[in-house]
Formats: structure tokens, sequence, C-alpha cells
């Protein structure tokens, strides 16, 4: 089965089917809404404050700093957080997927792969470990990092699912260490 059909659209371009037009269609919707200059400019800096997992990483020292007693949990979760962001770089050199092209990003990218999103993984990662220690400005900061790169036209829905279910998952899995309990 063909997986492009012609499109009844002034360009005429062919769009995708299935998950993966869903995928196009969706980051299409969502970049759009980057016309705004308040939404642009907000993706921009959530982009730019989740690259590397930078903004993760300095909540977590922050939290060590802060919440003496626990130091060690807020060490061990910044380093959970960080290996997570780690492994989706692995998987993204492996898998190779090619950003979205069929709209123009908002941001300047590090690599010119998309699945899965390194945003996604450090970010849910971040939210699983530093929400266990009652971080709670964490999820929702998370969930507009992850959304910011859909806005910013630079990942896939489905990047940014799997980003987040590979960090949510290496968090979860050390959530026993981090907190102090046997691995």
């Amino acid at each position: 089965m063909d997986e492009l059909h012609d499109s009844h659209e002034p360009h005429d371009f062919p769009r995708p089917r299935g998950l993966h037009g869903m995928d196009h269609r969706i980051v299409s919707a969502l970049r759009a809404c980057g016309t705004d200059p308040r939404v642009a400019g907000a993706a921009r800096a959530l982009s730019l404050a989740g690259e590397h997992g930078a903004v993760w990483l300095v909540a977590g020292l922050a939290g060590a700093v802060v919440d003496r007693p626990r130091r060690g949990a807020w060490l061990r979760g910044t380093a959970l957080t960080a290996g997570a962001h780690a492994a989706g770089s692995v998987v993204k050199r492996v898998v190779r997927r090619p950003r979205p092209t069929h709209v123009e990003p908002l941001v300047d990218t590090v690599g010119r792969h998309s699945f899965p999103s390194s945003h996604a993984t450090s970010s849910a990662a971040a939210a699983v470990a530093f929400g266990a220690l009652g971080a709670r400005a964490v999820p929702p900061l998370a969930a507009a990092v992850c959304v910011s790169r859909l806005v910013a036209g630079v990942h896939y829905p489905s990047d940014v699912a799997a980003g987040a279910v590979l960090g949510a998952l290496t968090a979860r899995l050390g959530a026993r260490w981090m907190t102090g309990g046997p691995a």
C-alpha cells in the first residue's frame, strides 16, 4: 500500500498516511501556534533551557543545596536524569530518524536526528525523580519543555512520547536507588 496520497490542498504536496501522517499533522498544527510571538518566545526559551537537560541538572543541584537532609537523593535523582538523557542520545544515534522538514523550525538543534526527543527524555526523568522528592513545579515545567519541542517544529509527537516513556522508565527503575534503598 502506498504510504502517500495526493493532497487536495493548494500546494498539492503528497501527505503521509497513518501514524506517520498523524505525526506530521500534529507537528504542523502545533508549529502553527508558534506564529504568535509570545508562544514562539516561550517555546524558544523552554527549548534552550532543556538543552542537554540543563534546566534539570541545575534544578537537581539546587535541590541538593537547599534540601540538605535529602542531598544524596537529589544528587542521585540528578544522576538518573543525566543518565536518561544519555540513554536517549544513544537510542537517537541508533534509530537516526530525521527531524521534521515540512515545517520551519523555531530553534537550532544540536543534531539532525529526532527519535527519541532527548528534551522529553530528561524532562520526564526529572518529573519522576524530582517529583518523588516533592518538587511539584517540575512535572508541569517538564510537560511544557516537551510541548515546546513540537511548537518549535523540531520533533514529531512520537519522538516526544518515546522520549517521555524512556525518561520516566529510567527514573522509575532507579527510584529505590535514588531514595537510598537497594537498587
